[in-house]
């Protein structure tokens, strides 16, 4: 390897490559957030399935995930596709995505309730949405190998993630709702603004839901698309190395690999307590405020931190340090929580300005944390390289996906359960004590515990930055001494 190629790997990544890139990260949270985020509220509502079988539908999926993404993964790393070894799965597999994602949404009579149905269609987008999202994983750590680029690159596509998660958190149930059967005249809580809206948590609202989603979906691909076609791979291992991996490959990187251990175990906590978040949210909002018309005007509040702020992450980074960073937005969190807790007293739920302060708190924390952890992955890649001497991104994105994966299907599985346990009613206009309890323990206590539990894990984290530097140009010195 010549010094060209070795600078070529250390790039420095244009604003159009970045944007390009985060482009991915727009589409699949307007995919997947929204099926980790209100897929359950329509199964249980609209769908009229119970609460229980809901949570089942989540849970097999995510076993069965355990052992569909190392095998994509592996594929993923074995393959060299003559276009790039992993933008042609962008192409192949976003349409597949976006026809499958949709009809999770399907409101035809010959659906409605069915449980064999609803987990049919699921398990078909989990597994093609495999293909979509390692493969793009994977491409975060073949764009360079420079550390402060990829700090650029985690701020922008989080940003872009974040724009998506507005589309998908505030207007996406307002969307519904304005096309929601039944509609009204209601106060947003939102300086005044009133607007006519439905009832989106009824059966007669399965066509609105298969409407807007639908929409979503031609939105995502197109964003798709715009990664496949803006990014260059740059870091991408050698046909020798592709020829080496074998499937056994992905247990010992595991059994070996410590940083990919630790953070994997993170992602699984972290995304455990958002999707709690997420999926009890709407929940939250109806039966424990009394409130579902502010969804928007609050999650409206909520997404500024994760479109706005976002620019502030590299700075405080360098203040606090790589786990300060951590520490500190975990806590903010947690004070969002609280905050949202106190909200649901009898005293302040008709007043939505508790609300606006929790949700902007809640989100600051859980979209800096969640969103910056991901600068970690290229990390833990190249640790991986340098142990080993082989260059396995697909695999070890399979395991973090996998983590992920687990966490969203867990942030899913127990709230659904809970509700179960706890006696929700999804045909019930109001609920009884008990079930809103249930609905608290899910949406307040069990992320605060969680988020906790995020804090100790992140203290034993192995790679500072000197460590993964080194390690960078020490790759790059045997590759060029070869």
């Amino acid at each position: 390897m010549d010094a060209n190629v070795k600078n070529d790997e250390f790039a420095k990544l244009t604003t159009r490559e970045r944007i390009a890139y985060g482009g991915g990260d727009f589409a699949q949270n307007l995919v997947f957030g929204t099926v980790g985020g209100f897929l359950l509220t329509y199964l249980t509502t609209v769908n009229t399935i119970s609460a229980a079988a809901g949570a089942s539908i989540f849970l097999f999926v995510r076993i069965f995930n355990v052992f569909w993404d190392p095998f994509v993964g592996t594929t993923v790393d074995k393959s060299n596709p003559k276009n790039g070894k992993y933008r042609p799965y962008l192409m192949w597999f976003g349409i597949p995505l976006v026809i499958f994602a949709s009809l999770l949404f399907l409101p035809i009579p010959a659906v409605q309730g069915s449980v064999v149905y609803a987990f049919l269609s699921y398990l078909a987008t989990a597994m093609v949405y495999s293909f979509v999202n390692i493969p793009y994983g994977s491409i975060s750590s073949s764009l360079t190998r420079d550390t402060d680029e990829i700090a650029k690159l985690t701020s922008t596509r989080m940003t872009m993630a974040n724009v998506a998660n507005l589309m998908v958190y505030t207007l996406f149930p307002l969307f519904v709702q304005l096309l929601a059967p039944h509609a009204k005249l209601q106060d947003t809580g939102f300086f005044g603004l009133k607007l006519h809206l439905g009832d989106y948590m009824s059966a007669a609202a399965g066509p609105s839901w298969f409407k807007v989603y639908s929409v979503y979906m031609v939105v995502g691909f197109a964003a798709l698309m715009m990664t496949y076609f803006g990014i260059k791979e740059r870091v991408v291992p050698s046909k020798e190395e592709n020829e080496s991996v074998k499937y056994s490959d992905l247990f010992i990187e595991f059994k070996n690999n410590k940083p990919l251990q630790i953070l994997g175990l993170f992602f699984l906590v972290a995304f455990t307590f958002m999707f709690f978040g997420n999926t009890v949210w709407s929940f939250y909002l109806n039966y424990n405020i009394g409130h579902s018309e502010w969804i928007a005007s609050i999650g409206l509040i909520g997404s500024i931190p994760g479109i706005f702020l976002v620019f502030l992450w590299p700075r405080l980074r360098a203040i606090f340090g790589k786990k300060g960073f951590f520490y500190l937005f975990l806590g903010i969190f947690i004070l969002g929580q609280l905050i949202l807790w106190i909200w649901s007293f009898d005293q302040f739920h008709n007043s939505p300005a508790l609300g606006y302060i929790g949700r902007f708190f809640q989100q600051w924390g859980l979209t800096s944390a969640t969103g910056f952890m991901w600068s970690l992955v290229p990390e833990v890649v190249s640790f991986g390289e340098w142990q080993s001497k082989k260059r396995v991104a697909g695999i070890i994105n399979a395991i973090m996906g996998l983590f992920f994966k687990l966490g969203l299907a867990l942030g899913g599985i127990i709230p659904g359960y809970i509700n179960a346990a706890f006696h929700f009613n999804g045909k019930a206009a109001t609920q009884s004590s008990k079930a809103l309890f249930g609905i608290d323990l899910s949406m307040i206590w069990l992320p605060i515990v969680l988020a906790v539990v995020a804090m100790f894990i992140m203290a034993i984290y192995p790679l500072t930055d000197q460590k993964v530097d080194e390690m960078n140009q020490e790759i790059l010195d045997n590759q060029n001494n070869k």
